[in-house]
């Protein structure tokens, strides 16, 4: 989704979890940073295609962040 023709960047990465029930990673070293989309459709394809890769392991959890957010807190987009 982009606003005004701005980007609305999100983050996509994943890892294996400790706790099925918790969103705490095994080993923050082995995390996988699959990368900066600049808009929500796009970075749910590549956190879909990850998430499907690994649906053998029910401890790997793959996390979509919408970075604009955290960028600038205020604004929303309409």
């Amino acid at each position: 989704m982009t606003t005004d023709g701005k980007q609305l960047h999100h983050f996509v990465f994943g890892g294996e979890l400790k706790d099925l029930d918790g969103t705490e990673f095994r080993d923050l070293n082995k995390i996988d940073f699959v990368g900066i989309f600049p808009d929500y459709q796009s970075a749910v394809t590549a956190w879909r295609s990850k998430a499907q890769a690994t649906v053998d392991n029910a401890h790997m959890r793959y996390f979509v962040v919408h970075l604009h957010r955290l960028l600038d807190p205020g604004k929303e987009p309409k």
